[in-house]
């Protein structure tokens, strides 16, 4: 067969196979989507027409349809704007049965409630939430399908194995170029890295950087490379920056609170884990954030050097970075506007990675899996050493398990710190709890101001602890200590609808969540 470029070749190549025979330069660009492997026409491929004058535009050149998945991230935290801008305009022009699939849904996200009642959005897919109008409406049954919650790793490694498929990714990006190389560091928006957006952008049919922040190409530094974005979409904010320091990431003041963090870092000390090239990461919480003050004095007065510091990356790591108490950051979230900063100053300590490579336990190698040390959150604690982040004592939906369930499953030593008793005179440790997101098998400890107990699987701390005169005392009787104090533990009333599903890291179901009657 004669070809475009007037060569006469076969049909069959024996050694090779069937030839598609060239046509022309530019004949076969748009007509195939490598991602979807299916043929759609797409006016970006020429690279020549990206920017799009606001949603409305953006969308008209989208392929929406009812039942499409779309997928936002969560780094803007509660100063996110772009969530709630592109899912009413898609709700204005009628489309329903959506799954938004967003990586974290927050307190300004509740507008998004009106759109479960119509139907709109007929199912989510999160690992972050914060309490709101959105898990109300969830956990009462109002929207037609479980919520699916997934820890970091859990919903990176379900994005890359195609088990969670995004028809199309919107990216709220701090800076981006005409051509859609985007970063997080820079901008009025900045919100300091993309990372849970990253997968999506390589796995999604289709990829949409919304900006505020337009650029002369190339936008330096890259995070997200033009090779994956199809539009850029120009429009006048995407969020408030000061939207990233809310609820959970806002360090304790509380004297109980700070006398359980020093508790914290003297249980680390005497099992032997503050040391030379130690690692750990330290959760949201406030109790927490304040651990990490506290390994801090320890580590001065050993004068040692840390590893790393790891996962969502708060002043207390960037302070300790500086003082050369750590060789380095891994962050995949910014909790507060000093880390913005730090990072916006590209200091080559101070890696950014993806949310597979922090906890995706399907890849070469995931982060967790080098932590020394990990202080978890949560709402409660059985004495199985079963930990709840997802809902509360009557039956609510709260949280996702954001990098827990990984993060205990991949450290040599995880830690939960809190209150024996919390808010509403509820008991922390219960005999079940409502719902189990990190399994007892890896879970280590329960620091509390009342005592520590030690999971009775994990000999070796026990043995390391004998003689320290740290308060130890079994789950059992930090249970009967609550019950001792008038701990009051609600007893929901569930329908059978089942409204959430709690996945493990590895896909699997560890619990169900049930419709909360009122």
């Amino acid at each position: 067969m004669m070809n475009a470029a007037n060569r006469e070749i076969p049909d069959y190549i024996e050694g090779y196979g069937l030839v598609s025979h060239y046509a022309g330069a530019f004949a076969n660009i748009g007509k195939k989507n490598k991602r979807s492997e299916v043929n759609i026409e797409k006016s970006a491929c020429l690279n020549e027409d990206k920017i799009c004058q606001g949603i409305e535009e953006v969308l008209d050149r989208l392929p929406l349809r009812n039942g499409m998945t779309v997928s936002f991230h969560h780094h803007l935290r509660n100063g996110d704007y772009v969530t709630n801008m592109v899912m009413l305009a898609i709700a204005k022009r009628g489309f329903k049965d959506i799954h938004l699939a967003a990586s974290g849904l927050f307190a300004c996200h509740d507008p998004l409630a009106d759109l479960i009642e119509d139907e709109t959005i007929t199912q989510i897919s999160t690992n972050t939430f914060s309490p709101g109008a959105i898990t109300k409406a969830i956990s009462t049954g109002k929207m037609k399908k479980p919520v699916i919650l997934r820890s970091h790793g859990g919903r990176a490694r379900a994005v890359e194995n195609g088990e969670l498929h995004i028809d199309i990714a919107f990216i709220a990006a701090p800076s981006s170029d005409r051509m859609g190389n985007l970063n997080g560091s820079c901008g009025e928006a900045a919100c300091g890295c993309l990372s849970y957006a990253y997968e999506d952008a390589k796995h999604a049919d289709y990829v949409v950087a919304v900006t505020d922040n337009l650029v002369s190409y190339p936008n330096i530094p890259v995070e997200i490379s033009q090779n994956y974005v199809d539009y850029v979409v120009k429009v006048e904010s995407i969020g408030d920056p000061a939207g990233i320091v809310s609820g959970a990431t806002k360090v304790t003041t509380d004297p109980v609170q700070l006398h359980v963090a020093q508790r914290i870092a003297d249980l680390i000390d005497a099992c032997g884990f503050i040391k030379e090239d130690m690692s750990f990461q330290t959760g949201a919480g406030g109790i927490s954030l304040a651990v990490a003050e506290k390994i801090r004095d320890k580590m001065e007065k050993k004068k040692i050097q840390g590893s790393f510091g790891s996962g969502g990356i708060h002043s207390f790591f960037v302070k300790m970075l500086e003082d050369n108490l750590l060789k380095a950051l891994w962050n995949v979230q910014c909790f507060d506007l000093e880390a913005v900063n730090h990072l916006k100053k590209q200091d080559p300590r101070h890696l950014i990675m993806s949310a597979s490579l922090y906890g995706n336990m399907e890849n070469k190698g995931c982060i967790v899996n080098n932590l020394d040390i990990m202080i978890l959150g949560g709402f409660e604690i059985d004495t199985s050493f079963n930990l709840n982040v997802n809902t509360g004592s009557n039956g609510f939906i709260l949280n996702a398990s954001g990098g827990n369930e990984d993060c205990a499953a991949g450290s040599k030593i995880s830690i939960v710190a809190s209150n024996l008793m919390k808010k509403g005179n509820r008991c922390i440790v219960k005999k079940e709890v409502v719902t189990v997101t990190t399994p007892g098998e890896t879970v280590d400890c329960l620091v509390t101001d009342r005592g520590i107990a030690v999971n009775p699987r994990r000999k070796d701390l026990l043995e390391k602890l004998e003689g320290t005169g740290l308060p130890l005392v079994s789950a059992q009787e930090l249970y009967q200590m609550g019950q001792d104090e008038g701990a009051v533990c609600e007893s929901p009333v569930y329908g059978e609808k089942i409204v959430g599903v709690v996945e493990y890291r590895d896909g699997t179901v560890i619990d169900v969540i049930r419709q909360v009657i009122q």
